[in-house]
C-alpha cells in the first residue's frame, strides 16, 4: 500500500530534507525510523526539498510498505523512533497513483521576522530582526507584481536544476501582529532559494533601498542586483501542501 505522511520538524540542526552526503538530512532521518518499524529499506519522497535550516510545519510525504501495519497507524511508530525536533502528524493510505511531489498543486511558505532595534532572543530561532518598521503599503504594492505566472529566473540560487524557471504565484500576505511580521507566499512551486530572495527584495522595497521599478526592471531584465539580498535561511517554514 501506499501510504502519505504529514511531517513537522525544527530544521536547524539539518542539511535539509534531501539526503546528501555532507550532512544529516530529515528524509534519511525518517527513513531509518521506517526500517526500524518495517524492516524494509524504503524510500520516502517528499513533495519538495526544503533547504538546510529551513522548518516545516506541514511537509507531506509518501512510501510504499507491504506490512500489513494500518496506515493511520504508521504516524505513532514513525514518532517512537524520531528526535524530538521531528514529528509524524498524521498518515493515511493513499491510491497508488499519488505522488507527493508530482501530484501537488500549491505549496505555501511563511518567512518569519521581528521588527526590533535589539535581538529578542525567543524568537531567533524561527525568525530574523528587522532593526525598524519596512513600509507595509509598499511591500504589498510591489508584492503585486510577482501575481501571476512568470520567469523567476532572477530569484533563484545557483545551482538550482530546475527545468524551468516558470512559476505561479497564487497570493502573498504581509501580516503584522505587534513586533512579528509574517510574509505568506503561496505557488504551484518554488526554485531553489526563490521565497527568500523575493522576501528579501520586498524588505529591500519597504526599507526605500529600492523601488517598485527597480523590481519591475528584475523580472523583465532577470538581473539578480536589482534586488533585495537573499534571507537567511531559519525565517523559512513550509506551511501547508495541497493536493
Amino acid at each position: 500500500m501506499r501510504v502519505k505522511i504529514v511531517i513537522s520538524y525544527d530544521g536547524t540542526n539539518y542539511c535539509g530534507w534531501q539526503i546528501q552526503p555532507n550532512g544529516t538530512s530529515v528524509q534519511k532521518i525518517l527513513e531509518d525510523a521506517l526500517f526500524e518499524i518495517t524492516g524494509e529499506k524504503t524510500k520516502i519522497k517528499g513533495s519538495g526539498r526544503t533547504d538546510a535550516g529551513v522548518h516545516s510545519l506541514g511537509q507531506v510525504a509518501h512510501f510504499d510498505t507491504n506490512r500489513s501495519i494500518p496506515a493511520k497507524n504508521f504516524y505513532r511508530a514513525f514518532n517512537i523512533h524520531l528526535p524530538d525536533d521531528i514529528k509524524v502528524l498524521s498518515s493515511e493510505e493513499v491510491d497508488k497513483d499519488f505522488n507527493a511531489c508530482s501530484s501537488a498543486k500549491k505549496k505555501t511558505y511563511r518567512y518569519s521576522t521581528y521588527v526590533s532595534p535589539t535581538i529578542l532572543p525567543l524568537k531567533e530561532r524561527f525568525s530574523i530582526q528587522l532593526k525598524r518598521q519596512p513600509d507595509l503599503e509598499k511591500m504589498r504594492e510591489c508584492a503585486k507584481l510577482f501575481i501571476g505566472e512568470h520567469d523567476f529566473k532572477c530569484m533563484t540560487a545557483s545551482g538550482s536544476g530546475a527545468k524551468t524557471t516558470v512559476r505561479t504565484i497564487f497570493e502573498i500576505n504581509i501580516v503584522q501582529k505587534e513586533q512579528d511580521l509574517d510574509f505568506f507566499v503561496c505557488g504551484n512551486g518554488f526554485l531553489y532559494n526563490m521565497v527568500r530572495i523575493m522576501i528579501g527584495t520586498l524588505i529591500a522595497v519597504g526599507n526605500g533601498k529600492i523601488n517598485e521599478k527597480d523590481v519591475e526592471q528584475m523580472l523583465s531584465t532577470q538581473k539578480r542586483n536589482l534586488g533585495g539580498k537573499t534571507l537567511v535561511a531559519k525565517g523559512l517554514t513550509l506551511m501547508s501542501v495541497e493536493y
